[in-house]
C-alpha cells in the first residue's frame, strides 16, 4: 500500500523548496504535481504494484527541486536532494537508489528508457507535447527563460526549435502513445502551418 504520510509529508518539504522560486513560470509546484499526477496515472494504466506507485510518486515529487541550486544540467542534484531527504526519513536505501535512477533517467540527453518505470517518468515529463494546451504551456517556459538567463528569444528561433521537438520526440509507454500521439501530431501540423503562412524564415 502507498503510504499517504510519506507522500503528504514530502509534499509539504518539496513545496516549500519550490514556492520561493517566483520566476520558474512553467518549473513550479503545480508542474511537479501535475507531472507526478499523470506519472501515477501511467503507472495504474500499466498495472504497476502499489510499491512501485508510491516511488514514480516520490520521484516526481522531487522533480525540478534542483532548480533552486542552478537552472541546467542538474538532474543528479536533484537526485541528490531527493536521497537526501528520503534518508532523513529512513525511507528504504533500496528504493531509494530506485528513485535516484529514475531521476536521472528525466535528462533530456538521455534518450533510451530501459523498463516501464522509466518510459513512464520520461513520459510523463513530456506530456504537454501531447495535449491541447502545448501552445500554452511553451510559453510558460519561453517566458521562464528568457527571465532567468536575461535573454530575449525570437519568436521564429522558438518555433522552430518547438516543431524540431515535436518531431523527434516519441513517448514510450503503450498508454501514453495511445492517448497522446494523435493529439502530438496535430499540434505539430499547426505549426506547421502557421510557420508555412507567416513570415519568418
Amino acid at each position: 500500500m502507498t503510504d499517504k504520510k510519506i507522500i503528504n509529508k514530502a509534499k509539504k518539504y518539496v513545496n516549500k523548496l519550490l514556492v520561493p522560486l517566483e520566476q520558474h513560470y512553467y518549473h513550479s509546484y503545480n508542474h511537479a504535481i501535475e507531472v507526478m499526477d499523470r506519472s501515477i496515472y501511467l503507472a495504474k494504466k500499466e498495472w504497476l504494484s502499489e510499491e512501485d506507485i508510491e516511488m514514480l510518486w516520490l520521484a516526481w515529487l522531487f522533480h525540478d527541486t534542483w532548480f533552486i541550486i542552478q537552472y541546467d544540467k542538474n538532474e543528479p542534484i536533484w537526485a541528490k536532494i531527493a536521497s537526501n531527504y528520503l534518508k532523513s526519513i529512513l525511507y528504504s536505501e533500496e528504493k531509494i537508489k530506485i528513485i535516484e535512477r529514475l531521476i536521472l533517467a528525466t535528462d533530456p540527453d538521455y534518450k533510451a528508457a530501459k523498463d516501464i518505470y522509466e518510459k513512464i517518468i520520461k513520459d510523463a515529463d513530456m506530456d504537454n507535447l501531447g495535449r491541447d494546451d502545448f501552445v500554452e504551456r511553451a510559453n510558460s517556459l519561453k517566458k521562464e527563460l528568457e527571465v532567468i538567463k536575461e535573454i530575449k528569444i525570437k519568436d521564429p528561433e522558438w518555433n522552430h526549435w518547438l516543431i524540431d521537438l515535436l518531431k523527434e520526440h516519441q513517448y514510450k509507454a503503450f498508454t501514453q502513445k495511445a492517448e497522446r500521439d494523435t493529439q502530438k501530431d496535430e499540434n505539430l501540423k499547426k505549426m506547421l502551418h502557421e510557420l508555412e503562412n507567416s513570415d519568418e524564415i
